[in-house]
């Protein structure tokens, strides 16, 4: 994995999966806000089959507000991504973006504890899996 995100292969299937990542993300104060299921979608648009793949669009509301009032535009930034896949030895994957890397993009220190702080809540998330 490259500079940009974290995570590890979980000993579970792809829909269990999704539906623990969700629930931890909920004790973490997250929501997912969006779900983007890239398999279906290429499937629809290039008939092209691939291994399950989604990217969960997580939100923690009062870090996201703390943010948004810090620096208005960091919304360009947000939500965080969370990805499920599948490999092609059917090992699934979970995936957290970075919020250091991408938060770190903004020049502005009032933001450095937030991104912190996810990194954390969505490493107490990693390890509950």
């Amino acid at each position: 994995m490259g500079n940009f995100g974290f995570g590890k292969i979980v000993e579970a299937g792809f829909d269990e999966t999704i539906k623990r990542v969700t629930e931890e993300l909920s004790k973490e104060g997250f929501g997912v806000l969006t779900t983007i299921d890239v398999q279906a979608t290429l499937k629809a648009k290039l008939d092209k089959d691939m291994k399950p793949y989604r990217i969960l669009g997580a939100c923690n509301p009062v870090l996201a507000d703390q943010a948004i009032a810090a620096v208005p535009d960091i919304g360009l930034l947000l939500p965080c991504n969370v990805l499920v896949r599948e490999d092609e030895e059917d090992r699934v994957h979970v995936e957290f973006m970075d919020p250091g890397a991408v938060l770190g993009l903004v020049d502005d220190a009032r933001v450095d504890p937030l991104a912190g702080q996810v990194r954390q809540k969505l490493e107490n998330v990693l390890a509950a899996l």
